[in-house]
């Protein structure tokens, strides 16, 4: 098969799709096209080189955008990361400050009842009566509160059971005593009370 046939072929070609109405093609592939074509030549024409070259260049200008968009996005998250941990150590530290604040005037107490143990032991017990007092004065103010556990039905959640006992006078599965008590603030527990248990 000689030239002018391939030539008659793609007319025919042609004139069959323009019947049938040919389908859209993008700038893209009719460059490819016109590679494939100049293979046999081994010769680009200058307006196919020039098609490539702005094509490259528009292919280059997107990828510098985007990587610019991304090394300002990573940056700014950076900074996000660095500025949250900071506030985060912060707000903890205050927190701590806050509560040792409330009980560095209980530990003082402590320490000025253990002056007069041996001297007058009244003293001593109105002093740690005044401790306990002020220990649970601090965790008031800080929204700490005791787990009510002994007679309440027995909940997993707040108490921890260590011992059981058989006692017919009371209902089953209720703390009959608290051998350790447990505290809460708010919805979280702190420490669960460590209970007996009815059988």
């Amino acid at each position: 098969m000689n030239m002018s046939d391939n030539i008659n072929l793609e007319n025919e070609e042609n004139v069959g799709r323009d019947e049938l109405g040919a389908p859209p093609e993008t700038e893209e592939i009719e460059m490819i096209e016109e590679l494939d074509e100049t293979k046999e030549t081994e010769e680009f024409p200058e307006d196919l080189k020039k098609k490539c070259a702005a094509a490259i260049m528009q292919l280059r200008e997107e990828f510098d955008a985007l990587n610019d968009k991304y090394l300002r996005l990573y940056a700014e998250y950076e900074n996000f990361r660095k500025r949250t941990a900071k506030e985060k150590e912060e707000i903890y530290s205050g927190a701590v400050a806050d509560v040792l604040k409330d009980i560095l005037p209980v530990l003082d107490n402590f320490e000025r009842a253990l002056q007069f143990s041996g001297d007058e032991p009244e003293k001593v017990s109105e002093g740690l009566k005044m401790i306990e007092a002020q220990f649970a004065a601090a965790f008031a103010r800080i929204g700490v509160e005791e787990i009510q556990a002994a007679g309440e039905q027995f909940n997993p959640e707040l108490h921890y059971a260590v011992a059981h006992e058989q006692d017919e006078s009371q209902l089953e599965n209720t703390v009959a005593d608290v051998l350790q008590k447990g505290y809460i603030k708010g919805d979280r527990v702190i420490r669960p009370a460590m209970v007996k248990v009815v059988n």
